[in-house]
């Protein structure tokens, strides 16, 4: 994690000291700037996530901690009507169970193996 901010250093050590329940994150071991692509309307291939505090709502006084808290709110709660990947936002809108039967499919093609 060396040139990673302090803050983001201390922050990612207590993550990892003591996890959010039902969240796992681990900094990716060549570049702990690095997230996994998943299958989601609101969460593009380049890993970007259609969330406020992540664009417009940002404030320094958010820790991580609260980040993911978030995130795992949106994730639970897609809304296809906002999408950053319009391919997965148009499958949620004409399909909705394939959609989660395919998002299923890739956690455990590609988080559940890492647990």
């Amino acid at each position: 994690m060396a040139g990673l901010p302090r803050r983001i250093i201390k922050e990612t050590q207590r993550l990892l000291a003591e996890p959010v329940p039902g969240i796992k994150a681990e900094p990716d071991e060549s570049n702990a700037r690095y997230f996994h692509e998943i299958y989601h309307p609101n969460v593009d291939k380049l890993g970007r996530i259609c969330l406020d505090i992540l664009k417009d709502k940002w404030s320094p006084a958010l820790q991580i901690r609260t980040v993911l808290l978030l995130i795992q709110a949106l994730l639970s709660a897609p809304n296809p009507d906002d999408p950053l990947a319009n391919d997965v936002a148009e499958q949620w809108k004409t399909n909705e169970a394939q959609a989660i039967e395919t998002a299923r499919a890739w956690t455990r093609l590609y988080a559940m193996n890492n647990i």
